[in-house]
């Protein structure tokens, strides 16, 4: 398994809800490769609780949504937009503070220049809690260098941490 870089960190006014260690009401997701797979562990809080003891499915389909834009930084070596999330709750996410929970992205297949993620959130027992579909569409590199300040792959490989 090796950590990924999050290269983001250094564009000015960088504040990403999702994965900025910046933003101080944000996610701060970090990521590790895992062979075909991006990973996330991700310790819950009470401050994104929906229902009392549950963490709210809005921040659960951010957390699908985030990682899956990461597969394709990482996998796909481009960056894009998120064109549907297709997000299915099969069980409460209890929200025991402090515990982790890890999320999955994998590439299902790419159709012309739409990428399809399979998003899986498990719980601290490793329980299916919840699963995305995910539709994003993707840009050549040239491309999303300009439009989103893609950073190409080499930044976000550390090759000094396993």
């Amino acid at each position: 398994m090796r950590k990924i870089n999050n290269p983001y960190n250094y564009l000015p006014n960088y504040n990403c809800f999702a994965c900025s260690p910046f933003n101080t009401k944000g996610l701060k997701m970090i990521f590790w490769e895992e062979e075909e797979e991006i990973l996330c562990n991700w310790v819950l809080d009470k401050y994104f609780q929906g229902y009392p003891g549950i963490l709210h499915g809005g921040i659960q389909a951010t957390l699908l949504d985030e990682i899956s834009s990461w597969l394709v930084n990482v996998k796909l070596k481009t960056a894009g937009f998120t064109e549907k999330l297709n997000v299915q709750y099969i069980k409460p996410v209890r929200l025991n503070e402090g515990e982790a929970i890890t999320l999955r992205a994998k590439l299902v297949e790419v159709k012309d220049n739409i990428a399809i993620v399979n998003a899986l959130l498990f719980n601290k027992s490793g329980v299916l809690c919840t699963q995305a579909e995910v539709h994003y569409f993707i840009y050549p590199e040239n491309i999303a260098k300009k439009k989103f300040n893609y950073p190409g792959y080499e930044a976000f490989i550390n090759d000094d941490i396993e």
